[in-house]
Protein backbone atom coordinates (compact mmCIF):
# COMPACT_ATOMS: atom_id res chain seq x y z
CA UNK A 1 0.00 0.00 0.00
CA UNK A 2 1.35 3.27 -0.89
CA UNK A 3 1.89 6.05 1.79
CA UNK A 4 -0.32 8.56 2.45
CA UNK A 5 -1.25 11.36 5.17
CA UNK A 6 -4.43 12.26 5.07
CA UNK A 7 -5.88 15.09 7.94
CA UNK A 8 -8.53 14.08 9.74
CA UNK A 9 -12.14 14.91 8.16
CA UNK A 10 -13.69 18.64 9.85
CA UNK A 11 -15.86 17.63 12.99
CA UNK A 12 -19.39 17.25 12.49
CA UNK A 13 -21.80 19.94 13.97
CA UNK A 14 -24.44 18.92 16.78
CA UNK A 15 -26.68 16.40 15.49
CA UNK A 16 -24.94 15.14 12.23
CA UNK A 17 -23.60 11.93 11.54
CA UNK A 18 -19.32 11.00 12.35
CA UNK A 19 -17.77 11.05 9.54
CA UNK A 20 -16.37 7.35 8.24
CA UNK A 21 -13.02 6.10 9.03
CA UNK A 22 -11.98 5.80 5.32
CA UNK A 23 -8.36 6.55 5.61
CA UNK A 24 -7.72 3.50 7.58
CA UNK A 25 -6.30 0.29 5.71
CA UNK A 26 -8.83 -2.68 5.20
CA UNK A 27 -5.90 -5.20 5.84
CA UNK A 28 -7.71 -7.27 8.38
CA UNK A 29 -9.18 -10.48 6.38
CA UNK A 30 -11.74 -12.85 7.83
CA UNK A 31 -9.74 -15.47 9.48
CA UNK A 32 -8.02 -12.70 11.53
CA UNK A 33 -11.53 -11.56 12.87
CA UNK A 34 -12.44 -15.25 13.24
CA UNK A 35 -9.55 -15.81 15.82
CA UNK A 36 -9.79 -12.40 17.23
CA UNK A 37 -13.15 -13.59 18.28
CA UNK A 38 -12.49 -16.67 19.43
CA UNK A 39 -9.53 -15.87 20.97
CA UNK A 40 -9.83 -12.13 22.57
CA UNK A 41 -12.20 -13.96 24.83
CA UNK A 42 -9.71 -16.00 26.27
CA UNK A 43 -7.41 -13.43 28.97
CA UNK A 44 -5.22 -13.35 31.71
CA UNK A 45 -8.07 -12.82 33.76
CA UNK A 46 -9.69 -16.20 33.41
CA UNK A 47 -6.49 -18.44 33.79
CA UNK A 48 -5.44 -16.48 36.83
CA UNK A 49 -7.81 -14.01 38.33
CA UNK A 50 -10.63 -16.83 38.42
CA UNK A 51 -9.09 -18.38 41.29
CA UNK A 52 -9.91 -15.36 43.60
CA UNK A 53 -13.79 -15.54 42.03
CA UNK A 54 -13.70 -19.62 42.77
CA UNK A 55 -12.39 -19.09 46.58
CA UNK A 56 -14.85 -16.71 47.77
CA UNK A 57 -18.53 -18.15 45.12
CA UNK A 58 -17.19 -21.74 45.33
CA UNK A 59 -19.02 -24.20 43.05
CA UNK A 60 -21.40 -21.58 42.40
CA UNK A 61 -18.68 -19.73 40.47
CA UNK A 62 -20.44 -22.06 37.21
CA UNK A 63 -23.72 -19.64 38.57
CA UNK A 64 -21.53 -16.23 38.53
CA UNK A 65 -20.33 -16.72 35.66
CA UNK A 66 -23.11 -17.95 33.77
CA UNK A 67 -25.19 -14.74 35.07
CA UNK A 68 -22.24 -12.75 33.98
CA UNK A 69 -21.79 -13.98 30.62
CA UNK A 70 -25.34 -13.55 29.82
CA UNK A 71 -24.89 -9.90 30.61
CA UNK A 72 -21.73 -9.87 28.03
CA UNK A 73 -24.21 -11.45 25.38
CA UNK A 74 -26.65 -9.32 25.66
CA UNK A 75 -24.52 -6.62 25.54
CA UNK A 76 -22.32 -7.89 22.55
CA UNK A 77 -25.57 -8.69 20.40
CA UNK A 78 -26.46 -5.17 20.98
CA UNK A 79 -23.12 -3.60 19.80
CA UNK A 80 -22.94 -6.05 16.89
CA UNK A 81 -26.00 -4.70 15.93
CA UNK A 82 -24.40 -1.53 15.60
CA UNK A 83 -21.62 -2.26 14.36
CA UNK A 84 -22.85 -4.06 11.48
CA UNK A 85 -25.19 -1.54 10.38
CA UNK A 86 -22.14 1.13 10.77
CA UNK A 87 -18.77 -0.23 11.12
CA UNK A 88 -16.52 2.24 12.61
CA UNK A 89 -12.84 2.51 14.33
CA UNK A 90 -14.64 3.75 17.40
CA UNK A 91 -17.48 1.53 18.07
CA UNK A 92 -19.47 2.59 21.04
CA UNK A 93 -17.79 5.40 21.02
CA UNK A 94 -19.12 6.52 17.69
CA UNK A 95 -22.26 4.95 18.46
CA UNK A 96 -22.36 6.81 21.48
CA UNK A 97 -22.35 10.25 19.69
CA UNK A 98 -24.62 9.41 16.57
CA UNK A 99 -27.43 8.15 19.73
CA UNK A 100 -26.65 10.49 22.18
CA UNK A 101 -24.67 13.31 21.39
CA UNK A 102 -21.28 13.70 21.10
CA UNK A 103 -20.04 14.33 24.84
CA UNK A 104 -21.67 10.78 25.07
CA UNK A 105 -19.17 9.97 22.53
CA UNK A 106 -16.26 12.05 23.77
CA UNK A 107 -16.55 10.55 27.42
CA UNK A 108 -16.68 6.96 26.02
CA UNK A 109 -13.76 6.66 24.09
CA UNK A 110 -11.82 8.54 26.18
CA UNK A 111 -12.78 6.54 29.13
CA UNK A 112 -12.14 3.43 27.14
CA UNK A 113 -8.72 4.54 26.12
CA UNK A 114 -7.42 5.36 29.40
CA UNK A 115 -8.32 1.22 30.19
CA UNK A 116 -6.57 0.43 27.48
CA UNK A 117 -3.36 2.21 28.03
CA UNK A 118 -3.68 1.27 32.39
CA UNK A 119 -4.27 -2.45 30.79
CA UNK A 120 -1.10 -2.33 28.92
CA UNK A 121 1.19 -1.65 31.66
CA UNK A 122 -0.41 -4.15 33.96
CA UNK A 123 -0.14 -6.88 31.31
CA UNK A 124 3.47 -5.67 30.39
CA UNK A 125 4.52 -6.03 34.03
CA UNK A 126 2.85 -9.33 34.69
CA UNK A 127 4.77 -10.65 31.53
CA UNK A 128 8.08 -9.31 32.56
CA UNK A 129 7.31 -11.15 35.98
CA UNK A 130 7.03 -14.71 34.23
CA UNK A 131 9.97 -13.63 32.02
CA UNK A 132 12.12 -12.76 35.53
CA UNK A 133 10.87 -15.99 36.66
CA UNK A 134 12.19 -18.11 33.78
CA UNK A 135 15.40 -15.65 33.44
CA UNK A 136 16.33 -14.83 37.11
CA UNK A 137 19.16 -11.78 37.20
CA UNK A 138 17.13 -10.10 34.29
CA UNK A 139 16.09 -6.86 35.16
CA UNK A 140 12.40 -6.75 35.06
CA UNK A 141 12.05 -3.26 33.20
CA UNK A 142 14.06 -4.92 29.91
CA UNK A 143 11.41 -7.38 29.43
CA UNK A 144 8.93 -4.48 29.68
CA UNK A 145 10.73 -2.23 27.43
CA UNK A 146 11.25 -4.90 24.67
CA UNK A 147 7.38 -6.14 24.73
CA UNK A 148 6.67 -2.68 24.45
CA UNK A 149 8.69 -1.80 21.71
CA UNK A 150 7.51 -5.14 19.59
CA UNK A 151 4.23 -4.18 20.03
CA UNK A 152 4.26 -0.97 19.44
CA UNK A 153 6.72 -1.25 16.48
CA UNK A 154 3.81 -4.33 14.99
CA UNK A 155 1.06 -1.84 14.97
CA UNK A 156 3.46 0.99 13.23
CA UNK A 157 3.45 -1.58 11.04
CA UNK A 158 0.34 -2.19 8.34
CA UNK A 159 -2.42 -3.32 10.38
CA UNK A 160 -2.30 -6.93 8.82
CA UNK A 161 0.76 -7.10 11.02
CA UNK A 162 -1.68 -6.68 14.15
CA UNK A 163 -3.75 -9.48 12.56
CA UNK A 164 -1.42 -11.71 11.91
CA UNK A 165 0.04 -11.39 16.07
CA UNK A 166 -3.61 -11.80 17.13
CA UNK A 167 -4.33 -14.89 14.80
CA UNK A 168 -1.34 -16.99 15.99
CA UNK A 169 -1.70 -15.94 19.85
CA UNK A 170 -5.73 -16.68 19.23
CA UNK A 171 -4.30 -20.04 17.78
CA UNK A 172 -2.09 -20.92 20.99
CA UNK A 173 -4.94 -19.69 23.67
CA UNK A 174 -7.47 -21.73 21.88
CA UNK A 175 -5.39 -24.89 21.52
CA UNK A 176 -4.35 -24.84 25.18
CA UNK A 177 -8.18 -24.51 26.21
CA UNK A 178 -9.29 -27.10 23.80
CA UNK A 179 -6.72 -29.42 25.35
CA UNK A 180 -7.04 -28.35 29.13
CA UNK A 181 -11.26 -28.80 28.76
CA UNK A 182 -10.32 -32.61 26.77
CA UNK A 183 -8.59 -33.51 29.61
CA UNK A 184 -10.99 -32.07 32.19
CA UNK A 185 -13.53 -34.13 30.72
CA UNK A 186 -11.91 -37.32 30.65
CA UNK A 187 -10.97 -36.68 34.16
CA UNK A 188 -14.66 -35.65 35.14
CA UNK A 189 -15.70 -39.47 32.95
CA UNK A 190 -12.98 -41.25 35.21
CA UNK A 191 -11.50 -41.78 31.36
CA UNK A 192 -7.82 -40.45 31.82
CA UNK A 193 -5.33 -43.14 33.31
CA UNK A 194 -4.73 -42.83 36.68
CA UNK A 195 -7.59 -40.88 38.11
CA UNK A 196 -11.24 -41.72 38.78
CA UNK A 197 -14.37 -40.00 38.25
CA UNK A 198 -14.97 -37.54 41.70
CA UNK A 199 -18.84 -37.07 40.72
CA UNK A 200 -20.77 -34.36 42.58
CA UNK A 201 -18.08 -34.84 45.84
CA UNK A 202 -16.57 -31.32 45.17
CA UNK A 203 -20.38 -29.72 43.47
CA UNK A 204 -22.00 -30.60 46.56
CA UNK A 205 -19.12 -30.38 49.41
CA UNK A 206 -19.56 -29.98 52.80
CA UNK A 207 -21.48 -26.59 53.15
CA UNK A 208 -23.29 -27.11 49.77
CA UNK A 209 -23.34 -25.74 46.21
CA UNK A 210 -22.94 -22.05 47.60
CA UNK A 211 -20.50 -22.52 50.57
CA UNK A 212 -19.95 -18.54 50.44
CA UNK A 213 -23.31 -18.05 50.46
CA UNK A 214 -25.03 -14.85 48.46
CA UNK A 215 -22.27 -12.60 49.08
CA UNK A 216 -19.64 -14.98 47.88
CA UNK A 217 -22.00 -15.47 44.48
CA UNK A 218 -21.98 -11.72 44.39
CA UNK A 219 -18.14 -11.50 44.33
CA UNK A 220 -17.72 -14.51 41.85
CA UNK A 221 -19.86 -12.71 39.90
CA UNK A 222 -18.11 -9.25 39.91
CA UNK A 223 -14.76 -11.23 39.34
CA UNK A 224 -16.47 -12.39 36.43
CA UNK A 225 -17.51 -9.76 35.05
CA UNK A 226 -13.70 -8.35 34.88
CA UNK A 227 -12.36 -11.50 32.79
CA UNK A 228 -15.04 -10.75 30.15
CA UNK A 229 -13.38 -7.83 29.37
CA UNK A 230 -11.92 -7.86 25.75
CA UNK A 231 -14.56 -9.18 23.84
CA UNK A 232 -15.28 -5.49 21.95
CA UNK A 233 -11.59 -5.29 20.31
CA UNK A 234 -13.04 -7.35 17.35
CA UNK A 235 -15.98 -4.20 16.24
CA UNK A 236 -12.96 -1.91 16.74
CA UNK A 237 -10.85 -4.08 14.22
CA UNK A 238 -14.41 -5.14 11.94
CA UNK A 239 -13.80 -1.33 10.39
CA UNK A 240 -10.28 -1.84 9.07
CA UNK A 241 -11.37 -5.59 7.84
CA UNK A 242 -12.26 -6.09 3.65
CA UNK A 243 -15.70 -7.24 4.73
CA UNK A 244 -16.99 -5.66 8.06
CA UNK A 245 -20.62 -6.08 7.97
CA UNK A 246 -19.83 -10.15 7.30
CA UNK A 247 -16.94 -10.15 9.76
CA UNK A 248 -18.46 -8.30 12.98
CA UNK A 249 -21.87 -10.39 12.40
CA UNK A 250 -20.02 -13.79 12.36
CA UNK A 251 -18.33 -12.83 15.37
CA UNK A 252 -21.22 -11.72 17.30
CA UNK A 253 -23.28 -14.81 16.59
CA UNK A 254 -20.46 -16.68 17.90
CA UNK A 255 -20.13 -15.00 20.93
CA UNK A 256 -22.72 -17.55 23.01
CA UNK A 257 -20.84 -20.60 22.64
CA UNK A 258 -17.73 -19.43 22.84
CA UNK A 259 -18.72 -17.57 26.42
CA UNK A 260 -20.73 -21.27 27.05
CA UNK A 261 -17.76 -23.41 26.06
CA UNK A 262 -14.41 -21.45 27.55
CA UNK A 263 -15.86 -19.83 30.71
CA UNK A 264 -18.68 -21.36 32.57
CA UNK A 265 -17.38 -24.80 30.76
CA UNK A 266 -13.92 -24.61 31.96
CA UNK A 267 -15.04 -23.30 35.25
CA UNK A 268 -17.02 -26.61 35.17
CA UNK A 269 -14.34 -28.78 34.88
CA UNK A 270 -12.31 -26.78 37.59
CA UNK A 271 -15.00 -27.06 40.26
CA UNK A 272 -16.32 -30.52 39.54
CA UNK A 273 -12.22 -31.45 39.67
CA UNK A 274 -11.20 -29.81 42.58
CA UNK A 275 -11.83 -28.72 46.14
CA UNK A 276 -13.16 -25.27 45.63
CA UNK A 277 -11.30 -24.47 48.96
CA UNK A 278 -8.23 -26.11 47.95
CA UNK A 279 -5.03 -23.39 48.57
CA UNK A 280 -3.59 -24.29 45.21
CA UNK A 281 -6.30 -22.70 43.17
CA UNK A 282 -5.60 -18.98 44.64
CA UNK A 283 -1.93 -19.22 45.11
CA UNK A 284 -1.49 -21.17 41.24
CA UNK A 285 -4.74 -20.05 39.86
CA UNK A 286 -7.41 -22.59 39.18
CA UNK A 287 -5.93 -24.00 35.67
CA UNK A 288 -2.78 -25.08 37.00
CA UNK A 289 -3.88 -26.59 40.06
CA UNK A 290 -6.49 -28.62 38.00
CA UNK A 291 -3.85 -29.50 35.51
CA UNK A 292 -0.99 -30.19 38.24
CA UNK A 293 -4.14 -32.48 40.10
CA UNK A 294 -4.41 -34.45 36.87
CA UNK A 295 -0.76 -35.12 37.24
CA UNK A 296 0.47 -33.01 34.20
CA UNK A 297 4.14 -32.84 33.84
CA UNK A 298 5.20 -29.61 34.94
CA UNK A 299 1.58 -28.04 34.94
CA UNK A 300 2.51 -24.56 36.49
CA UNK A 301 5.28 -23.94 34.06
CA UNK A 302 2.95 -24.91 31.01
CA UNK A 303 0.40 -22.61 32.12
CA UNK A 304 2.80 -19.73 32.77
CA UNK A 305 3.44 -20.19 29.55
CA UNK A 306 -0.15 -19.96 28.41
CA UNK A 307 -0.41 -17.10 30.48
CA UNK A 308 2.42 -15.11 29.24
CA UNK A 309 0.57 -15.87 25.91
CA UNK A 310 -2.49 -14.10 26.63
CA UNK A 311 -0.82 -10.94 28.53
CA UNK A 312 0.84 -10.26 25.14
CA UNK A 313 -2.25 -11.23 23.16
CA UNK A 314 -3.88 -8.68 25.22
CA UNK A 315 -0.64 -6.29 25.55
CA UNK A 316 -1.36 -5.99 21.52
CA UNK A 317 -5.09 -6.01 21.07
CA UNK A 318 -5.15 -2.93 23.66
CA UNK A 319 -2.19 -1.07 22.14
CA UNK A 320 -4.47 -1.00 18.55
CA UNK A 321 -7.65 -0.45 20.59
CA UNK A 322 -6.36 2.39 22.17
CA UNK A 323 -5.09 3.59 18.90
CA UNK A 324 -7.85 3.13 17.08
CA UNK A 325 -10.06 4.73 19.26
CA UNK A 326 -7.88 7.51 19.78
CA UNK A 327 -7.84 8.27 16.14
CA UNK A 328 -11.63 8.25 16.35
CA UNK A 329 -12.25 10.52 18.78
CA UNK A 330 -9.39 13.10 16.96
CA UNK A 331 -11.30 12.60 13.46
CA UNK A 332 -14.64 13.76 15.36
CA UNK A 333 -12.71 16.52 16.45
CA UNK A 334 -12.91 15.60 19.96
CA UNK A 335 -9.06 15.43 20.69
CA UNK A 336 -5.68 16.86 19.48
CA UNK A 337 -5.46 17.19 15.91
CA UNK A 338 -1.81 16.17 15.45
CA UNK A 339 -2.73 12.35 16.06
CA UNK A 340 -5.26 12.24 13.25
CA UNK A 341 -2.41 11.65 10.67
CA UNK A 342 -2.56 8.48 8.86
CA UNK A 343 0.16 7.26 7.27
CA UNK A 344 0.09 3.81 5.16
CA UNK A 345 -3.27 3.37 6.32
CA UNK A 346 -1.89 3.20 9.85
CA UNK A 347 -3.00 6.30 12.57
CA UNK A 348 0.80 6.08 13.97
CA UNK A 349 1.08 8.86 15.86
CA UNK A 350 -1.90 8.17 17.57
CA UNK A 351 -0.19 4.56 17.80
CA UNK A 352 2.86 6.00 19.94
CA UNK A 353 0.52 7.75 21.45
CA UNK A 354 -0.99 5.56 23.34
CA UNK A 355 2.33 3.17 23.41
CA UNK A 356 3.50 6.81 25.53
CA UNK A 357 0.88 6.86 27.89
CA UNK A 358 0.76 2.68 28.54
CA UNK A 359 4.67 2.94 29.05
CA UNK A 360 4.53 5.98 31.65
CA UNK A 361 1.72 3.96 33.44
CA UNK A 362 4.77 1.06 33.72
CA UNK A 363 7.03 3.51 35.08
CA UNK A 364 4.04 5.18 37.58
CA UNK A 365 4.14 1.30 38.69
CA UNK A 366 7.73 1.65 39.75
CA UNK A 367 7.98 4.67 41.28
CA UNK A 368 4.08 5.39 43.36
CA UNK A 369 2.83 1.75 43.14
CA UNK A 370 0.95 2.61 46.29
CA UNK A 371 -0.31 6.07 44.60
CA UNK A 372 -0.21 6.38 41.51
CA UNK A 373 -0.59 3.26 40.09
CA UNK A 374 -3.33 2.46 42.69
CA UNK A 375 -5.20 5.63 41.60
CA UNK A 376 -5.07 4.71 38.00
CA UNK A 377 -6.20 1.69 38.63
CA UNK A 378 -9.39 2.20 40.57
CA UNK A 379 -10.29 4.76 38.09
CA UNK A 380 -10.59 2.74 35.04
CA UNK A 381 -11.99 -0.79 37.48
CA UNK A 382 -15.92 0.25 36.57
CA UNK A 383 -15.23 1.29 32.65
CA UNK A 384 -16.29 -1.35 31.20
CA UNK A 385 -19.71 -1.28 32.70
CA UNK A 386 -20.20 2.85 31.71
CA UNK A 387 -19.07 1.10 28.49
CA UNK A 388 -21.56 -0.98 28.59
CA UNK A 389 -24.61 1.07 29.36
CA UNK A 390 -23.59 3.81 27.24
CA UNK A 391 -23.95 0.76 24.28
CA UNK A 392 -27.36 0.07 25.43
CA UNK A 393 -28.53 3.52 25.74
CA UNK A 394 -27.41 3.66 22.36
CA UNK A 395 -28.66 0.48 21.24
CA UNK A 396 -32.20 1.83 21.99
CA UNK A 397 -32.14 4.86 20.07
CA UNK A 398 -30.34 3.34 16.70
CA UNK A 399 -32.46 0.89 16.35
CA UNK A 400 -35.52 2.60 16.20
CA UNK A 401 -33.40 5.20 14.43
CA UNK A 402 -32.19 2.62 11.73
CA UNK A 403 -35.86 0.80 11.29
CA UNK A 404 -36.87 3.74 9.94
CA UNK A 405 -34.51 4.99 7.73
CA UNK A 406 -32.92 2.08 6.60
CA UNK A 407 -33.59 -1.08 8.09
CA UNK A 408 -31.59 -2.99 5.12
CA UNK A 409 -28.56 -2.13 7.32
CA UNK A 410 -29.71 -4.15 10.38
CA UNK A 411 -27.52 -7.08 9.35
CA UNK A 412 -27.51 -8.70 13.18
CA UNK A 413 -30.95 -7.44 15.26
CA UNK A 414 -30.96 -7.37 19.47
CA UNK A 415 -33.08 -10.11 20.27
CA UNK A 416 -36.53 -9.27 21.75
CA UNK A 417 -35.97 -5.57 21.65
CA UNK A 418 -36.26 -3.27 23.31
CA UNK A 419 -36.67 -5.61 25.91
CA UNK A 420 -33.75 -7.71 26.64
CA UNK A 421 -31.89 -3.86 25.47
CA UNK A 422 -33.55 -2.71 28.92
CA UNK A 423 -32.71 -5.94 30.96
CA UNK A 424 -29.44 -5.43 30.03
CA UNK A 425 -29.07 -1.77 31.30
CA UNK A 426 -30.99 -3.00 34.50
CA UNK A 427 -27.47 -5.54 34.84
CA UNK A 428 -24.98 -3.06 34.28
CA UNK A 429 -26.90 -0.81 37.07
CA UNK A 430 -27.09 -3.96 39.14
CA UNK A 431 -23.28 -4.45 39.08
CA UNK A 432 -22.41 -0.94 39.65
CA UNK A 433 -24.44 -1.12 42.83
CA UNK A 434 -23.21 -4.30 43.60
CA UNK A 435 -19.78 -2.59 43.63
CA UNK A 436 -20.98 0.95 45.55
CA UNK A 437 -22.00 -1.78 48.06
CA UNK A 438 -18.76 -3.85 48.40
CA UNK A 439 -15.82 -2.64 50.29
CA UNK A 440 -13.51 -3.99 48.34
CA UNK A 441 -15.27 -2.16 44.76
CA UNK A 442 -16.86 0.52 46.36
CA UNK A 443 -14.00 3.22 45.84
CA UNK A 444 -13.05 1.78 41.80
CA UNK A 445 -17.28 3.05 41.69
CA UNK A 446 -15.94 6.59 43.35
CA UNK A 447 -12.68 7.03 41.11
CA UNK A 448 -14.75 5.91 37.84
CA UNK A 449 -17.56 7.85 38.85
CA UNK A 450 -15.36 10.95 39.17
CA UNK A 451 -13.57 10.61 35.44
CA UNK A 452 -17.16 9.87 34.19
CA UNK A 453 -18.32 12.61 35.46
CA UNK A 454 -14.83 15.08 34.39
CA UNK A 455 -15.19 13.69 30.84
CA UNK A 456 -18.80 14.31 30.65
CA UNK A 457 -18.59 18.11 31.83
CA UNK A 458 -15.85 18.44 28.97
CA UNK A 459 -17.73 16.79 26.33
CA UNK A 460 -20.57 18.53 26.94
CA UNK A 461 -18.63 22.20 27.00
CA UNK A 462 -17.03 21.36 23.60
CA UNK A 463 -20.09 20.11 22.39
CA UNK A 464 -21.69 23.67 23.43
CA UNK A 465 -19.08 25.62 22.02
CA UNK A 466 -18.90 23.65 18.93
CA UNK A 467 -23.10 24.20 18.60
CA UNK A 468 -22.44 27.91 19.42
CA UNK A 469 -19.74 28.57 16.64
CA UNK A 470 -21.85 26.85 14.16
Amino acid sequence: MSQRTTPPPAPPTAGQQPPADAPLGNGLRQRHLSMIALGGVIGAGLFVGSGAGVAAAGPAIVVAYALSGLLVMLVMRMLGEMSAANPASGSFSVHAERAIGPWAGFTAGWMFWTLLCVGVAIEAIGAAHIMTGWFPGTPSWAWVLAFMALFCGANLAAVAGFGEFEFWFAALKIGAIALFLGLGVLAVLGLLPGTSSPGTANLLPEGGFLPGGVDGLLVGVLASVVAYGGLETVTIAAAESDDPVRGVAKAVRTTMWRIAVVYVGSMLVVVTLLPWDDPKVTEQGPYAATLDHLGIPAAGEVMNAVVLVALLSAMNANIYGSSRMAYSLVSRGQGPRALGNVSGGVPRRAVLASCGFGFTTVLLSYWYPDTLFAWLLNMVGGVILVVWGFTAVSQLVLRRRTEREDPARLAVRMWCFPYLTWAALAGVAGVLVLMAWNPDTRVQVAFTGGLALFLAATGFLMQRRRTSRG
